[in-house]
This record gives C-alpha cells, structure tokens and sequence, in this order.
C-alpha cells in the first residue's frame, strides 16, 4: 500500500474540496440515484463513495462509448489499468476523479484487487461472454457488483470476513435483480445473462433466442429461478446490515429494500421483462419505509454462511490488506435520513420525469 505524504494546509484541503465537487457533479449529473440514496451515508462516509463510485462511473462510461469495437475497447481498458495503476503508485494523472480515489484509496486501505475485479467484470462485458451455469453468473456478478459490495464495506470499516462476505452477497443480489429486469434491453444489444443451462432446461435454445428474444411462460419461469436465487442473497445479506451501526444501517437498507422491490415488480408483470422494464412506482417506494426503518433498529440473526465461493477472493482480499489498528466505526444516527431519500426520489420522479427504480 502507497504511503503518500499530504500536507495539511489550506490549499490542499481547497484541492481536495474541488475534486470532490467535480465527482459529485460528474454523478448528480449521470447517476442521479446514487447520488440522492448517497445523502443516507454519514458524511465520513458519503465522501469517500462519492469519489469511489465516481471513478467506477467513469470506467463505466469509458467501455460503453465504445461499445461494439474491441480494438477500441481493448484499449479503453488497458488505460483504464493504466489509471488504476498509477492511482496505486501514489501518482494519478491530472484527474479530480482520479486524485479524489488516491485519498480514498491511502485513507482507508482500498485493496486493488477490488478495483481490478470490477475492470475484470467490464472486460468480460466487452468480450459479450455468456454464462452456462448460475456459478457462471455468479463470477460476472461478484465482478461487476460484489466488488461494489465489499468496497463499501471497507469504507465502513466492517473488514472482517462475515461482514465482507454479506456485503458482496447484497451486491451479487442486486445484480441479479438488474439481470431480471434488463433482459430484454440486453438481449436486443446481444447479451446474454441468463444461465444457459437454465434455458435449456426450459427447453429454450439460448442461441436461438437470442436471435429473436420473446416473452413465454418458459422464459418466466428461469427469471423467477434467479429472482429466488437474489432474493435468498438479499436475506443473507440482512446479517451483515446489522453489523454496521444505525447511522450506517439506513442507507444499506434503503438500497437492499429498493432493489430488491424491482424483483417483485418484475414479478407483478407477470415476468415478463421482455417487453417492458420494471419500474418501482413512487408511492410504493414509500411503502417500503416501515421496513427500512424497522430493519435498521432491529439485530437480524447471524449468519455462519461461508461467503460465495465466487466472492471468496474478494473477500480474503479486503482481509489480507486490513491494517492491524482497529478499523474505525461507523457514526452513530442519520437513520431518519431515509426519509429525505425517499422524498428527493419522488420529487424528481415529478419534476425531472426521471426514472429511479434503482440505485446504479
């Protein structure tokens, strides 16, 4: 880990500041959702992910732009590495996003691997690989998402590995969610998330399909499969919510709730994400306060699940790196900030025609 040297003086507390800035409005700008669910976070907290998932929204958008040409998407990744490396040599290049990730990544130990594995999941995105089995979508899943997972959970220093493991299970979860609901819109771009054994089991022949997506009641039932398959996540998951403290709480469980609230819509519309994408409705999102509010009081059971084998070297990544001293805690309150969450996501619903059935 790069032990960088930061003068604390007013200018560079005016630079970081103004990086900061830049990644919040890069993200109120392109990723409205997360930025309205972030105000749920203490602020210890809410800045350092801000900057996090700036940088993963900029990787993001750099694969997509060139969606289609692999030579240009080979060669978005190789300087996407570059970036990441030089973030890690203590050296980013002249980048607010890429200077605000180098403080993260110093302040709380972010492990690299973490960060390798998501470019890992952008890269399989960009080679269109399909998955045969649900371990299969599993692997893609702890890439692109239970990193996401397991970085937040560094961020609030709940490192051990049951809690790393919980949190990687409620990023795998949501991205099962995603796979349910976007099957149509990535079948018509050539992707296929679905476990292709499922379909065959079904009796769809996925290459055939995919030709030519159409709903059918065979198509539901492998959605339903993977709904189960998140939702069983989800609720290994609540464990290691409850691990973290009450002001910490609320905002997790806003995502886990609001997530997991797109799987039962899909399910209202008969499984059929074909033809529509499921959208949560705004009073039903504040529906879903009690539970939020209830589950950030209340201690879930644990759970002595070992975590994914497909997450588990996410997992022992965050581990290896941990620094010896104590992690430091979560702050306490900030629960009723899911109220304000809840409000702003209705608000632009309203006013901006904005649709935040999610919190990518």
């Amino acid at each position: 880990m790069p032990q960088l040297i930061v003068k604390s003086n007013t200018s560079t507390r005016h630079h970081a500041a103004a990086d900061l800035n830049v990644c919040r409005d890069l993200l109120r700008d392109g990723s409205r959702s997360f930025y309205a669910a972030s105000f749920l976070l203490p602020q210890k907290f809410r800045d350092p992910a801000i900057a996090l998932y700036a940088f993963c929204r900029i990787a993001d958008d750099a694969i997509d732009c060139v969606d289609g040409d692999p030579v240009a998407q080979a060669a978005a990744l190789t300087m996407l590495h570059n970036r990441l490396d030089r973030i890690y040599d203590g050296c980013p290049i002249d980048d607010p996003v890429d200077r605000a990730l180098t403080s993260v990544v110093v302040q709380c130990a972010m492990p690299k691997r973490l960060l390798e594995a998501l470019l890992e999941g952008f890269e399989w995105d960009a080679q269109g690989r399909c998955y045969d089995d649900l371990s299969g979508v599993y692997d893609y899943s702890a890439r692109v998402a239970g990193t996401v997972g397991a970085m937040m959970a560094v961020l609030m220093g709940a490192r051990s590995a049951e809690l790393v493991a919980r949190a990687c299970d409620l990023g795998v979860a949501m991205q099962l969610t995603n796979i349910c609901r976007d099957v149509g819109e990535d079948a018509r771009n050539g992707r296929l998330y679905l476990p292709k054994q499922w379909l065959r089991e079904a009796g769809i022949d996925p290459d055939e399909w995919l030709k030519q997506p159409v709903f059918s009641e065979a198509l539901a039932s492998v959605v339903q499969r993977l709904l189960d398959a998140a939702d069983a996540l989800y609720q290994r998951s609540d464990a290691g919510i409850a691990g973290l403290s009450i002001g910490c709480r609320a905002g997790i469980n806003a995502a886990r709730y609001l997530y997991a609230e797109i799987g039962r819509q899909v399910e209202r519309q008969g499984l059929d994400s074909i033809s529509r994408r499921a959208v949560v409705p705004a009073p039903r999102k504040l529906g879903l306060l009690a539970p939020i509010l209830g589950k950030a009081i209340v201690t879930s059971p644990q759970i002595s699940a070992p975590a994914l084998m497909e997450t588990r070297f996410l997992v022992d990544a965050v581990v290896e790196a941990t620094p010896k001293s104590s992690a430091p805690s979560a702050q306490r309150g900030g629960m009723l900030r899911v109220l304000e969450l809840l409000a702003l996501l209705e608000e632009r619903e309203r006013a901006l025609g904005v649709r935040c059935g999610d919190l990518n």
